[in-house]
């Protein structure tokens, strides 16, 4: 038997939310402005670990390269 999983409060949010759009656009403009928030989020990260000096242009090569990031 399927174990069933409960959704937290942000999940019924963005479930709520989903339910009154009432076109694809609409949907895909939701998801953009979702990845968006998470390109920032990461953006910030970088930055910070940047200026704490865990990051350089050493470790900006090493991912350009990996190709599992292409």
């Amino acid at each position: 038997m399927k174990e069933s999983t409960l959704l937290n409060e942000a999940q019924l949010s963005i479930l709520r939310l989903l339910g009154s759009m009432k076109t694809v656009e609409e949907v895909n403009e939701l998801r953009q402005v979702i990845c968006d928030y998470y390109a920032r989020k990461v953006d910030e990260e970088v930055d910070c670990l940047w200026a704490e000096g865990k990051w350089d242009n050493e470790k900006n090569e090493a991912v350009l390269k990996d190709s599992s990031y292409q």
